[in-house]
């Protein structure tokens, strides 16, 4: 593909998933995290290196990745967006202890439900089912150095969806989830 190939296809990519992350953090209530959803991807910071990386099929963070050693954009999308995981990365309370994750507010970890659920969609199209966020996350978990709380709830509703549909876990999130009154302690299976 050519740059101005590129830099379309770029574009429509982040709109289309930006409008899907939108309808779905509407349908749960969170109204202003859907509007502001990772305006960062417009930066020159990460736009440019999405449009010379963009291949269509996958994250151009990933293409960047292979390229360079590094995602750059990723480096910069990461520090300002509080629904990923590794915003909330910092080092633990006890002197000389490792980085962690730290357990993030339950409306970023919805957003975060949203927003894999949208880049399954944007990427698989017409392929998508509602099992795939949960099979890529539990593809890559062992990996993340997330808060376990939020591993738990962030799969748990991985798991709703993959078995009860995207109408039924919707409702589940803002009438459980984002008010409090669901069950804390659950196993994360398949």
């Amino acid at each position: 593909m050519d740059i101005k190939e590129n830099f379309k296809g770029h574009l429509s990519t982040i709109n289309h998933h930006k409008m899907e992350v939108m309808r779905l953090c509407f349908k749960v209530g969170l109204y202003k995290q859907g509007l502001m959803h990772d305006l960062s991807k417009y930066s020159p910071k990460e736009f440019i290196s999405g449009v010379v990386f963009y291949t269509g099929d996958k994250s151009p963070n990933t293409t960047e990745r292979r390229a360079t050693g590094k995602s750059e954009a990723w480096l910069h999308h990461k520090g300002r967006n509080r629904h990923h995981f590794e915003y909330w990365i910092d080092y633990g309370q006890e002197p000389g202890s490792a980085m962690q994750g730290t357990k993030m507010p339950v409306k970023y970890v919805v957003e975060m439900f949203c927003d894999r659920v949208a880049a399954c969609k944007t990427y698989y199209k017409e392929n998508y089912k509602d099992s795939m966020p949960f099979e890529y996350f539990n593809k890559n978990r062992k990996h993340y150095m997330m808060h376990p709380e939020t591993m738990e709830l962030l799969g748990k509703m991985l798991i709703m969806l993959k078995r009860y549909g995207e109408e039924d876990t919707l409702v589940y999130i803002r009438e459980r989830i984002l008010t409090g009154r669901y069950p804390k302690k659950t196993t994360v299976k398949s």
